[in-house]
């Protein structure tokens, strides 16, 4: 399902945005420059570009790379400055035979350029909670490391 590509005065730009994300597929990713401004940056854990061809290049390597990826809005705010969405990026990974299921949890701040596509674009979300303490023997390594550094909380 493809959304609507409507004007940012139809809508507001937050939930115009979330139902993008919500729709995604590959085939979609051509529309990106409806959506992103041409000078938009993009951060996340693990990005950090500008230009909506760079923002395309993620997006393509995540359906390239994961199985199935999909975002699910679970709340949407904002106005004609800025927004702010809270998700979760569910996907499947595979190992040989072995498909193991993921879910991100994360929010998104966007600022929105004059004509209501996204100037900036900011992914929160814990890399080491939601991803590395998942893994095997990083895991192990990662939930040791937090129990160290957790301050302990009186009874």
């Amino acid at each position: 399902m493809t959304p609507p590509l409507m004007p940012s005065s139809a809508v507001n730009p937050a939930a115009r945005l979330a139902a993008f994300y919500e729709a995604l597929t590959p085939q979609m990713l051509d529309q990106l420059s409806a959506y992103y401004a041409p000078d938009a940056r993009f951060k996340d854990p693990f990005n950090n570009v500008t230009g909506t061809s760079a923002i395309r290049a993620i997006f393509q390597h995540m359906f390239d790379t994961l199985e199935n990826p999909r975002f699910v809005v679970h709340s949407v705010s904002g106005d004609d400055v800025q927004g702010f969405l809270t998700w979760t990026l569910y996907f499947h990974t595979r190992s040989g035979k072995q498909v193991r299921g993921w879910e991100i949890h994360g929010a998104t701040h966007v600022q929105w350029a004059s004509d209501g596509r996204v100037a900036v674009h900011r992914d929160y979300w814990d890399a080491a909670e939601e991803l590395y303490e998942k893994v095997p023997v990083l895991g192990s390594v990662m939930r040791l490391l937090k129990r160290r550094l957790a301050t302990p909380v009186p009874s």
